[in-house]
């Protein structure tokens, strides 16, 4: 009942109407249009329940770490500010595998840490050599070539890796030694392949030649095993919205003795790719005393704390043991549909994400759309080559086996509502079986 004298807003204006603009009406929506108690009261003005991440990267971020987060700002230069840092510095080295090595953090994402490998570490007209085998290392290829580099490129099928026998047979043809760095994207998410960085350092070594190796980890590390000072890995990259299971702003790298000595100028040349930014000298200079050379990005370094505190508690192995067994879970619902993966061998398959193709004339983004919009899951897109064959199954960060079966379930429905033909619970059933015979922690 209205009180006597109010005033009704008009419709266009009334503060409880929901919008009708393109996030309502593409997740199909229909607004309310005569407010809360007008017309029909039934109609949808909210989504329950959550969405559900199943991309590559962002991955979804544990309670603890949002928790973490949650922080008032402070003074990035108070005499406290140090027993955050220097912990962090220290104890991120654990994920990549390294005790050698230096970590530096940068307020960036994964493709500003390529640029400070290559900037840092080469000179304008250096020689690289690297394989281009997927998106990610297409995008890698054209920043070093942006940069001024010569970049010998080796073209690789899309749902293969890197060839270790080609890369050692280019640097044994190197005689003179041009090739200052090889570049190596471990895991290509475009197509959801893994290449092997121990295979990739033993042709190196066979060739005996003295090239940096300069490993993407983006969608690697902190999931899939990562050795870094076994495998001699000279600039080992990441990113926090992956494996680190924390909001996209945080950019890592781990640089080998071996590369901060050529950095700080151990080759004598003084003709250095230009950077300021990201400059591994002020930052170091700035890190050693417990702070940095300009605004870090302060919840992510909190979050980035619990989020170690996580890992070790899991343990890495464990780890990389439950993505190991969530993946070959995704792979059983897959040969369950009658579908393949975008990798062409089983040596291939990533167990980070899974990019699944979809039969001859059907379009794999609608599938995406659909799963988005009928059952509010996020799947991965197809890109560049692969645009509209294959859709992806991220399976990485704070995930488990009811999770999992959730994206599993989902787009087992979006399939089916789009005409592809696969039976009704057979990705499930095949999933299911398999984790419950598979547990996600080591005995």
């Amino acid at each position: 009942m209205a009180f006597e004298g109010a005033r009704r807003e008009p419709l266009s204006t009334a503060p409880d109407r929901l919008p009708e603009d393109a996030w309502t009406t593409r997740r199909g929506f229909t607004p309310a249009h005569n407010g809360f108690f007008g017309g029909n009261i039934m109609a949808a003005t909210r989504r329950p329940g959550r969405n559900h991440l199943f991309i590559p990267g962002p991955t979804n971020i544990p309670e603890r770490v949002l928790r973490a987060m949650h922080v008032p700002s402070e003074d990035h230069r108070s005499p406290s500010f140090p027993e955050l840092v220097k912990p962090l510095l220290q104890d991120s080295k654990m994920v990549f595998g390294s005790t050698a090595g230096t970590v530096i953090l940068f307020p960036s994402s994964g493709t500003g840490i390529w640029e400070s490998a290559l900037s840092n570490t080469l000179c304008r007209g250096d020689t690289v050599l690297t394989s281009r085998y997927g998106q990610f290392s297409h995008l890698w290829v054209d920043m070093a070539q942006r940069l001024g580099l010569d970049v010998v490129v080796q073209e690789e099928e899309w749902g293969t890796g890197a060839d270790p026998q080609k890369i050692e047979e280019a640097l044994r043809a190197d005689k003179d030694h041009k090739i200052k760095a090889v570049m190596v994207v471990h895991n290509e998410t475009a197509t959801g392949v893994t290449s092997d960085i121990g295979a990739v350092r033993k042709a190196i070594d066979a060739a005996g030649h003295p090239a940096l190796l300069f490993v993407d980890g983006i969608s690697s590390i902190g999931s899939l095993p990562f050795y870094m000072d076994d495998w001699k890995v000279d600039c080992a990259i990441a990113g926090s919205q992956k494996g680190f299971m924390l909001p996209a702003g945080l950019g890592l790298i781990c640089i080998s003795p071996k590369a901060l000595k050529i950095a700080e100028g151990g080759t004598g040349r003084n003709d250095r790719l230009g950077h300021a930014y990201f400059a591994w000298k002020d930052q170091l200079a700035a890190n050693a005393t417990g702070y940095f050379p300009y605004t870090p990005v302060l919840p992510l370094l909190y979050g980035l704390r619990e989020a170690l505190a996580i890992v070790k508690e899991e343990g890495l192995e464990n780890v990389y043991h439950r993505h190991h067994v969530l993946a070959e879970a995704t792979r059983q619902a897959v040969a369950a549909w009658g579908l393949k993966p975008c990798a062409k061998e089983p040596k291939w398959n990533s167990d980070t994400v899974t990019a699944i193709v979809v039969p001859e004339g059907a379009d794999a983004a609608k599938v995406i759309i659909h799963a988005y919009e009928r059952y509010n899951l996020s799947l991965g897109a197809g890109l560049s080559k692969v645009a509209g064959k294959v859709f992806r199954i991220g399976h990485l960060g704070d995930l488990n086996e009811l999770s999992l079966l959730g994206a599993i379930a989902g787009a087992e429905m979006a399939m089916i509502d789009c005409g592809i033909k696969v039976t009704p619970g057979s990705g499930v059933a095949a999933a299911s079986s398999y984790l419950r015979e598979n547990p996600l922690h080591k005995a």
